[in-house]
């Protein structure tokens, strides 16, 4: 095919009869907590990291990592969060989505369809179409999806990548991302996508190409830059170019599951499926673990929280007392995947917490932020903002709080998603 070369086994290289192989390496990273919390139960993370290597003609590439911090608390429950989009759009293999619009707090979203990976299994020699069947007909199992993966050198540095379909990983990616049309475009013409902070890594600039080495040679497009839901994954191409750059096939599923379902029992359920050489662990547990980590800028103000969890906690306990932090948080990530992609939108949404310019004018506020007129692309001015908003409107009192955050964004399925995913943060005692 033009612009693609097929590497060549290099002499003395080992490459059993000549085909393409994957292994599969589990590495255990450990870290304690803080010692403040040292006398809760389970005070280690356990933080497992999958590598899908891929070789063709003999080969090696670096593996696909995933990282998942599964936590046990007192009552055997992990520490994750789900969420529960509408019912029946879930099948096997299902390679279709609704159609997917959003605008943040402007009030008119229409999307239909939401889910956030809660867990990932993964397995060597891929994911069979009867293995993924059986996970997709578990009780608990709200959706499944499979993806290919491998780490691959895009422009000279090492990147994971994952190969999906567009059409149904759409339904996976925050609300920001998800109406992107021009970003879901470019996917579906085989061009690079990637998350902001793979793109600045990589020194990528949208519509220009660059060099790709997996198991051929080739330049791609790049797409552009957006947030993706499978943390640790740095890029994204369609499963055509997935199939040219010889990604692993089917190399792992994305689970989504409903915070009624009970994690532990169904990643054994899971395990049982794809058996002892399979890998299952929680996606979405980790994603809280990061926002505990991630930097909400790069100047912060003396006394100003310094990551998104803690500003998700001073937000709310200064500018609506009564409404859990987790509320705001699960908004956040909903919305923007915690700041990964702050717009704009196609209806021109903005910032963290994707307020249209409009209704930034009345509620925007210089929160935690810096002196000066309130900023919608800074956390520490959005975040305080959307507090604000949300408690005007009745955040702070549980009986009220299901039409405040309607109010946010004119949605019921909307509501639902927040709700839920605001109930699983709350499980986990960050």
């Amino acid at each position: 095919m033009e612009g693609l070369r097929t590497l060549n086994n290099p002499p003395g290289a080992f490459c059993w009869r000549g085909e393409p192989y994957i292994v599969l390496y589990i590495v255990p990273l450990l870290s304690q907590r803080r010692a403040g919390r040292a006398a809760r139960t389970s005070p280690w993370w356990r933080i497992v990291q999958l590598f899908a290597v891929t070789a063709t003609a003999g080969m090696t590439l670096a593996g696909f990592a995933i990282p998942a911090g599964a936590r046990t608390g007192p009552g055997g429950d992990p520490f994750g969060f789900t969420l529960n989009p509408p019912p029946g759009v879930a099948a096997s293999g299902s390679r279709s989505s609704a159609s997917l619009t959003a605008t943040g707090s402007d009030g008119s979203s229409q999307r239909k369809q939401l889910y956030v990976p809660d867990l990932i299994a993964a397995l060597s020699s891929g994911i069979t179409s009867s293995q993924l069947a059986a996970i997709s007909k578990l009780h608990g199992v709200q959706a499944a999806l499979p993806v290919d993966g491998g780490k691959v050198k895009v422009n000279g540095q090492s990147a994971n990548v994952l190969g999906v379909s567009p059409q149904a990983f759409r339904s996976w990616t925050p609300l920001a991302s998800a109406s992107s049309s021009a970003i879901w475009s470019n996917l579906g013409k085989g061009q690079l996508v990637s998350t902001s902070a793979a793109a600045r890594r990589l020194h990528l600039a949208a519509g220009r190409s660059y060099p790709v080495s997996a198991a051929v040679l080739t330049r791609l497009r790049f797409g552009g830059a957006t947030a993706l839901s499978v943390t640790g994954a740095d890029a994204i191409v369609n499963l055509t170019r997935s199939a040219q750059l010889g990604l692993a096939r089917n190399f792992a599923v994305l689970i989504s599951a409903p915070p009624s379902a009970s994690l532990p029992t169904l990643m054994s359920q899971v395990k049982s499926v794809i058996g002892k050489s399979g890998q299952v662990v929680n996606l979405v547990s980790y994603g809280l673990a990061t926002a505990s980590q991630r930097p909400v800028a790069t100047n912060i103000p003396a006394g100003a929280p310094a990551n998104y969890l803690n500003l998700f906690k001073a937000s709310a306990a200064k500018y609506c007392p009564g409404m859990s932090w987790t509320v705001l948080a699960a908004i956040g990530q909903i919305e923007s995947g915690d700041g990964a992609n702050n717009g704009p939108s196609s209806a021109g949404a903005l910032g963290p917490m994707q307020f249209m310019p409009g209704t930034w004018a009345e509620w925007g506020i210089n929160g935690f932020g810096p002196p000066g007129p309130p900023d919608i692309m800074n956390p520490l001015d959005a975040i305080p903002s959307a507090a604000r908003m949300l408690c005007a409107a009745g955040a702070g009192n549980p009986a009220t709080l299901r039409g405040a955050i309607f109010a946010y964004n004119h949605a019921t399925w909307y509501v639902d998603e927040v709700l839920a995913l605001a109930g699983e943060y709350a499980k986990n005692p960050a």
